[in-house]
């Protein structure tokens, strides 16, 4: 029998009393693995925010992530000391800087806890030999492996991470292939059906609405003119309806674009087809 590889057994932690355990999860609008992976200084600020129970209480905060791809587990996102105890645009607040605590395993090193309620501090002495270590990653993680084309079925979000990390299996896969995709807005239900052929795969279809948010796509683009681009990163899901090889004639492409635009009635009052 494997034994269990606890996480005092890879990390040297010499007084547990000095930290509180940061856990990090979904709060309503992003998962903070995502942000993580998309940017390091966004991530520092959620270690910095601090609600009126003061939860880090403690000189250093060690931080985990919510691995959302696997239940019960968490990606170490390093430890933070707590500079300052203030407020920020009339906000408690925390002033945090990262340390160089075990900066090797920062993205890299995966626990498996099941957490019980939903406080998101603990102290550190209570909880620590209760975390097993799953995984130490070869490198930082930097977002979610290829699902497969069928699979996906993605928020503007995660997509967003992927494609500004350039994810190598993602672009790869994509960027091979033409195809009809769908995307819905959560906060109505209306759709977009589009498609990319000629020589732009689904790669650099997909690449232009994740620096725009609308792909210029007229109806889509009102929406984004307005609303700004976190309205796509809180209402946009991405799906691919077909995908074909690249030596696919574009009239089929074109053919199938229809044929899913009447299917999901995405023209007039269901959707922001407008042809």
């Amino acid at each position: 029998m494997t034994k269990r590889i606890e996480l005092i057994d890879v990390l040297n932690i010499t007084d547990e009393t000095a930290y509180k355990v940061h856990l990090a999860n979904w709060n309503g609008e992003n998962h903070p693995l995502d942000v993580f992976v998309r940017s390091r200084d966004e991530w520092k600020v959620w270690n910095s925010w601090r609600s009126s129970r003061n939860e880090f209480n403690r000189k250093l905060i060690f931080s985990l992530i919510a691995f959302y791809p696997e239940p019960n587990t968490w990606l170490f996102g390093g430890v933070y000391k707590v500079i300052e105890r203030g407020r920020v645009n009339d906000a408690p607040s925390y002033k945090v800087e990262l340390t160089n605590q075990f900066c090797p395993m920062i993205g890299r090193l995966k626990l498996k806890w099941k957490r019980t309620g939903r406080a998101k501090s603990r102290k550190f002495e209570n909880v620590i030999e209760e975390f097993e270590v799953s995984e130490i990653l070869k490198e930082p993680y930097s977002g979610e492996h290829f699902c497969g084309y069928e699979n996906i079925n993605h928020d503007f979000g995660r997509l967003e991470v992927i494609f500004t990390n350039c994810k190598p299996d993602w672009k790869t896969a994509l960027q091979n292939v033409k195809g009809v995709y769908l995307i819905i807005d959560k906060s109505n239900g209306k759709k977009y059906v589009g498609s990319a052929y000629g020589d732009m795969g689904i790669w650099s279809r997909w690449s232009t609405y994740m620096t725009t948010g609308h792909g210029y796509n007229d109806e889509l683009t009102n929406i984004i003119d307005h609303k700004g681009l976190d309205y796509a990163r809180d209402n946009f899901r991405f799906s691919l309806l077909e995908y074909r090889p690249m030596k696919t004639d574009d009239a089929k492409i074109i053919e199938r674009e229809g044929y899913w635009k009447e299917a999901l009635l995405s023209r007039g009052k269901f959707g922001y087809n407008k042809n």
